[in-house]
C-alpha cells in the first residue's frame, strides 16, 4: 500500500480481505493468536534501529522517548499474549439445567465472549507507536480475533508504512490469515471504512471535533456500531490546604515536570491545578524553572496549540503567571496562566478546556469547599488527581465526586505516564471518551472487540470448546455461579 490516499477500489479490496480474515482468525485457537502477537513484538524490537529514526524525523519526538514507547508497545503485545493463554477474558459462564430453579425450570445456558469481526482503528498523532499501527487498539482487536483496518495518521505516514510492513510480515510468518492487519490512508478512506457494513466497531484517539464526527458517523449507519473514541481531557489536580502547607514546593516541582512532559502533548497532561490562595504555591509556580522550548509534533499541532492558548489569554479572568517569553513562538516555551476557582465556576465552558501542548492553568481558591464545587462542574475526564493528606476532611467526598467524573482518580501521584496493566482504566465519561465503560490501555481493552453469545440447549459437539463440560481448554469457568 502506498502512502497516498487509498482509492475506493483499493479500500474495497482491503475490506473484503478483512472480512475473510476475521472469519478465519476467529476459528483459530487462542494459542495461535498469542504466538502471532509475540511474533509481532519480536519483529518490532528487531526493527528498532530502522523505525526510531523514521519516527524522530516525522514527529519531532526525541529518540529516548520513542525507544521507550516502542518498548511499551511490544510489552503490550506480549501481555495480551499472556491474557490469551489464561483464557479468563472470555468470561465463560455455564448454567446447567435445573428443574428446581426458584424462578422456574432453568434450561442449560452457556455464555462466552466472541469476536465482533473486522474493526477500523484510527491512529493517534502523539503516540506514533503505542497508539498507532501496532498500538493498544490494534493489539486488543487482534487478540480478540478481529481483523484490523488501520487508518494511518497523517502526522507519521512513513513510520506507519514501515511498522505496518514489519507487523504484517510477522503475522504472516506466524500463520495469521492474509488481510488480518491492513492500512488505509486519507480522511475519506477512513470515513468510508467506518461506514462499511463489514466493519463492526471503530476506535479513535484524537480531538473532540474529529472524534465526535466519527462517533456520529458510526451511529448514523443503518446498523450502528460501537465507537470507542478518546477525545479530550484537562485532567484537573486538586491541592488541599494541608498538602500545600506540608509539600507545596514538592508539588510545584512535580506539577511543572508533569504538565511539560513531552511538551505537554499527552492526553493525560494535568491542565488545571487548584491551589489555596493563602499558600506560597502561586509565587513558587511563577518562579519555577521550566524546560526549554521543544518542537511540537507537527505544524497542525503547533497552530492548534497557539490558537487555544491565545483564546485562553484573551479571557478576562486569566493572566500570565511567570515568564511569558516565547510561549507563543515556534517552538513554544512552556506557559503558565492563573485564574480563580470562582472564575472556573462562572465560566467552566470557557476555562475548563484542553490546551494540547506545554501550558497549564493555575486556579486559586479561598475555601476548600470550592474544590467540591469545581469538581461538580467538570465534564468527563480521563483522570482527576488529589494532592492531599490522609487527615483531610474533604478527601472522602472529593474522591466520591471525582470518581463520577473521571476514569482514573489519583492520590498524591501524577496522571502522565499510563502504565499498561491488568487494572488500568484509560477512559472516562464524555467528552473524555465516547464509551466510558471501556479502556484503551490495559488488558481489559480486549472487551471492546468482543460480544457475548449465549448457547441454550446445544449438544456438546456444537458448543465452542470453552463452554464444554470437562473444560478441555482449561480456561476459567463460572459454573452455576461458582468460578472454577
Amino acid at each position: 500500500m502506498s502512502e497516498t490516499a487509498t482509492t475506493a477500489a483499493e479500500l474495497e479490496a482491503i475490506l473484503a480481505a478483512a472480512a475473510t480474515a476475521a472469519q478465519q482468525w476467529g476459528q483459530r485457537p487462542a494459542a495461535d493468536r498469542a504466538a502471532a502477537l509475540v511474533a509481532v513484538a519480536d519483529a518490532l524490537d528487531a526493527a528498532a534501529q530502522e523505525l526510531i529514526p523514521i519516527a524522530e524525523a516525522e514527529t519531532n519526538l526525541p529518540p529516548a522517548r520513542l525507544s521507550g514507547e516502542l518498548k511499551r508497545t511490544t510489552f503490550q503485545l506480549r501481555l495480551f499474549a499472556e491474557l490469551l493463554h489464561d483464557g479468563g477474558y472470555q468470561d465463560v459462564r455455564i448454567d446447567h439445567a435445573d428443574e428446581a430453579w426458584p424462578m422456574g425450570a432453568r434450561p442449560d445456558i452457556r455464555r462466552v465472549l466472541e469476536p465482533l469481526g473486522p474493526v477500523v482503528v484510527f491512529a493517534a498523532s502523539n503516540f506514533p507507536f503505542a497508539f498507532s499501527v501496532a498500538g493498544g487498539d490494534t493489539c486488543s482487536a487482534l487478540a480478540a480475533a478481529c481483523s484490523v483496518v488501520l487508518k494511518v495518521h497523517s502526522g507519521h505516514p512513513r513510520l506507519s508504512a514501515a511498522v505496518g510492513r514489519v507487523a504484517a510480515e510477522a503475522l504472516e510468518g506466524a500463520g495469521a490469515p492474509s488481510g488480518i492487519l491492513q492500512l488505509v490512508y486519507g480522511t475519506q478512506a477512513g470515513r468510508d471504512a467506518l461506514l462499511d457494513p463489514r466493519i463492526k466497531a471503530g476506535a479513535f484517539t484524537g480531538s473532540i471535533p474529529g472524534g465526535r464526527a466519527l462517533f456520529d458517523l458510526a451511529n448514523s449507519r443503518p446498523e450502528p456500531i460501537p465507537f470507542y473514541g478518546e477525545l479530550g481531557s484537562v485532567n484537573p489536580v486538586f491541592v488541599t490546604e494541608a498538602a500545600a502547607t506540608a509539600r507545596g514546593p514538592e508539588i510545584v516541582s512535580a506539577f511543572v515536570q508533569s504538565y511539560t512532559m513531552g511538551a505537554g502533548q499527552f492526553c493525560t497532561k494535568p491542565g488545571i491545578l487548584l491551589v489555596p490562595t493563602g499558600s506560597t504555591m502561586v509565587a513558587e509556580l511563577a518562579a519555577a524553572s521550566r524546560p526549554a522550548p521543544a518542537k511540537l509534533l507537527n505544524e497542525r499541532i503547533q497552530s492548534g496549540y497557539t490558537e487555544a492558548l491565545q483564546a485562553l489569554l484573551m479571557h478576562d479572568a486569566v493572566a500570565p503567571l511567570g515568564g511569558t517569553v516565547d510561549t507563543l513562538a515556534f517552538p513554544p516555551a512552556p506557559a503558565l496562566n492563573v485564574t480563580t476557582a470562582q472564575a472556573l465556576l462562572e465560566d467552566p465552558a470557557g476555562l475548563i478546556v484542553e490546551c494540547f501542548g506545554p501550558s497549564a492553568l493555575v486556579a486559586t481558591y479561598q475555601e476548600e469547599s470550592e474544590l467540591l464545587a469545581v469538581a461538580g462542574v467538570l465534564d468527563g475526564q480521563l483522570t482527576a488527581t488529589i494532592q492531599g493528606e490522609d487527615s483531610d476532611a474533604i478527601a472522602p467526598e472529593l474522591v466520591r465526586v471525582l470518581a463520577g467524573k473521571a476514569g482514573r482518580v489519583l492520590w498524591n501521584q501524577w496522571p502522565t505516564g499510563v502504565s499498561v496493566t491488568y487494572a488500568q482504566q484509560h477512559g472516562g465519561p464524555y467528552p473524555a471518551t465516547t464509551a466510558p465503560t471501556s479502556t484503551s490501555v490495559g488488558t481489559a481493552g480486549i472487551t471492546r472487540f468482543l460480544r457475548p453469545v449465549a448457547y441454550q440447549g446445544l449438544p456438546a459437539h456444537l458448543l465452542p470448546a470453552a463452554l464444554r463440560d470437562g473444560n478441555p481448554l482449561g480456561v476459567p469457568q463460572r459454573i452455576n455461579g461458582v468460578t472454577s
